[in-house]
């Protein structure tokens, strides 16, 4: 059976007031949110951006569902985890500022900011994934709490997984920072020797004393090292990096796997909004704006990850004339990731447009 998409375009760079009239319309049409029961909590999954990077969704976009939302008597917050790299994000603090920062403050959307993983970003729940490489899966724990699930997704270009959409959001952004690492790497984390001064923060840090410290460097053990990533976000000497093309094959599929987890249970309690808008050639994480590859298309909705991703797609390569992704990373395949999303039922690739006018 095909899923229902909902679509309406959006010209190049549309004025806001114009972007959420017809946002508006949009959901007015497609009435999504029934799901949703007095009293039930629901996290609206977004990205906060990278301090330094404009390509979020803007927080009156964000505004507009919070108040479909609160209609519905649900109880709405704005939420993401913490990036598994060094920067703004990695921390639930600074990464809390920085969305405010950003305008993702209550005053301006109506719901608070909340970081998955709690203050101590530690509150991870184990999830049964039953996948090809994922077994058991690090999700953040609000993510498990929540009754409801919206994501609210930029769509865009990535140098690993060609784009990213809603299930890039769920299944990357749901997940813990040890999650985060399983999915990019197969690999533990590393030492840049060059940049280690041996301040041995690291070495405290780790839970099962995977690193040593000789000749005043760091140094991680491989075969003791359970890829929690602690080190990472505590190095503030960016020392400790991960190799993100190792067993870069399998992070889509493992990236899916991820969103499946993540949605377990919630699978009739799940939204999916993409705005194609801005499309960039990489993603938001990185502190700096990268070029746009495609006009912007407009806004789609959809109660199916998969069908709203490919949908999403479809509509950039109509727009542009020509797989605006893959001239951006030629080397990778991101229908990869929708295949076998498909593959392991998280939504179907089958589709029917409803455009809205």
């Amino acid at each position: 059976m095909k899923s229902k998409v909902y679509f309406i375009s959006l010209d190049d760079k549309e004025a806001d007031a114009l972007v959420m009239a017809k946002f508006s319309r949009l959901m007015d049409k497609a009435d999504p949110f029934g799901f949703i029961k007095t009293g039930e909590s629901v996290a609206v999954k977004t990205h906060f951006g990278e301090e330094g990077n404009t390509g979020h969704i803007k927080p009156p976009y964000l505004k507009m569902v919070v108040e479909r939302v609160l209609q519905k008597g649900g109880k709405p917050s704005l939420s993401d985890s913490n990036a598994l790299y060094r920067g703004q994000r990695t921390f639930t603090k600074d990464h809390i500022k920085l969305a405010h920062d950003h305008g993702f403050t209550e005053e301006a959307t109506g719901a608070g900011v909340v970081i998955a993983e709690g203050e101590s970003g530690k509150d991870v729940t184990d999830v049964p994934a039953g996948g090809k490489h994922i077994k058991k899966a690090k999700i953040a724990s609000f993510y498990r709490l929540a009754d409801n699930i919206i994501a609210v997704s930029h769509f865009k270009g990535h140098l690993i997984t060609g784009f990213g959409g809603a299930i890039k959001n769920i299944g990357m952004g749901c997940a813990s920072r040890e999650g985060k690492l399983a999915q990019h790497s197969n690999l533990s984390p590393f030492v840049n020797t060059e940049a280690c001064v041996a301040c041995g923060a690291c070495f405290a840090i780790c839970p099962v004393q995977a690193i040593s410290i000789s000749n005043k460097k760091s140094h991680i053990d491989p075969k003791k090292c359970i890829g929690c990533s602690e080190c990472i976000a505590t190095c503030t000497y960016n020392a400790i990096t991960v190799d993100f093309n190792a067993g870069i094959s399998d992070v889509q599929e493992k990236m899916a796997e991820y969103a499946f987890a993540a949605l377990r249970g919630k699978e009739k309690k799940a939204l999916f909004i993409n705005f194609a808008l801005r499309i960039s050639q990489e993603c938001d994480c990185w502190p700096k704006d990268f070029p746009l590859i495609a006009p912007d298309v407009g806004i789609l909705l959809s109660r199916d990850p998969v069908a709203a991703d490919k949908a999403s797609m479809d509509a950039v390569i109509k727009a542009c004339g020509k797989d605006a992704f893959k001239e951006a990373h030629p080397d990778v395949d991101g229908m990869k990731q929708l295949k076998h999303a498909e593959a392991i039922g998280l939504g179907t690739m089958e589709y029917e447009l409803i455009n809205v006018p």
